[in-house]
């Protein structure tokens, strides 16, 4: 099987690269070799490659600039999944799309969760950008599966465990403040691509959940990640109208993967077995990355 993999060198992407390429003839490409919000660049390059499956996974993802960068945020958001769709019905291939728990208000209540048929309903413009996105690629596209992760976190790029795990190490003693009234998913990007293949192997099509098992707070999160990590920390809770933002976060991100589970196919791991293995495998790099902050 030939895949196509777009947002190769980012977090998921670099975790689908390594999966897929084990059995699989695979051609990443990421924004310096791709451009998605330009149809022709796009037809040029999927033309080349033509492959059986494309999986998406370029995304703008800075949830609050992109309440003052909406257009850049709607090309990349929206267009380029559009034309991504619209390229892979050319060449007969399945497209996957890599979506958001954003697409949600998160108004249910706790520990309440939202299934692949709950209404979405954006409380921020990233969110609104990720739902017209899923919505391009379902108007536009012949075969596609549509996932939505949530609380992603990986090896490869940025992400908010980093951030701690940086804060901490520059300096222990210094309280950092983490929202404890927000609730979800913490999911690791290599298991989200390993549920992407086994959605391919088995034919699914449409929109699914894949988020790991179970739940927590931000600062939960945080600091059993910092205590695996046997990092000394000072990490305190605090309320969302203590540490504001200019996109507004769901309270409430919890997502079941209902559709996995009803077709057993579900391989997301409870989020703490994930992290510890995540953090076994990773550990020595992860500080390695950070030295210079000591």
């Amino acid at each position: 099987m030939k895949v196509l993999i777009t947002g190769s060198k980012g977090q998921l992407g670099s975790d689908c690269m390594s999966l897929f390429s084990k059995d699989n003839n695979v051609v990443g490409v990421d924004i310096d070799e791709i451009n998605i919000t330009d149809y022709a660049d796009v037809i040029e390059i999927v033309g080349n490659v033509a492959p059986d499956v494309i999986v998406n996974c370029a995304a703008y993802t800075n949830v609050d600039a992109a309440e003052t960068e909406r257009e850049t945020a709607w090309q990349v958001n929206v267009q380029g999944p559009r034309n991504l769709a619209r390229s892979a019905n050319k060449f007969a291939s399945l497209f996957i799309h890599v979506s958001t728990d954003y697409v949600f208000d998160g108004g249910k209540e706790v520990p309440d969760a939202y299934v692949e048929v709950d209404a979405p309903n954006p409380t921020s413009y990233y969110g609104v950008t990720k739902l017209e996105g899923e919505r391009a690629v379902s108007e536009t596209a012949d075969r596609y599966i549509i996932v939505r992760p949530a609380w992603m976190y990986g090896i490869h790029g940025g992400n908010f465990f980093k951030t701690m795990l940086r804060l901490a190490r520059r300096n222990p003693t210094k309280e950092i403040k983490v929202v404890n009234d927000q609730f979800g998913s913490p999911t690791w990007s290599y298991s989200l691509a390993r549920q992407i293949k086994k959605l391919i192997e088995v034919k699914g099509l449409g929109i699914y959940h894949t988020t790991s098992e179970g739940y927590c707070t931000w600062y939960e999160a945080a600091r059993y990640f910092l205590e695996k990590m046997g990092v000394e920390h000072s990490i305190v809770p605090c309320t969302t109208e203590e540490y504001p933002t200019p996109a507004a976060r769901p309270k409430n991100s919890i997502l079941k993967n209902a559709r996995l589970q009803e077709d057993n196919i579900n391989s997301m791991p409870y989020w703490k077995s994930d992290m510890d293995l995540y953090i076994s495998r990773f550990k020595g790099r992860l500080m390695d990355e950070l030295k210079i902050d000591k």
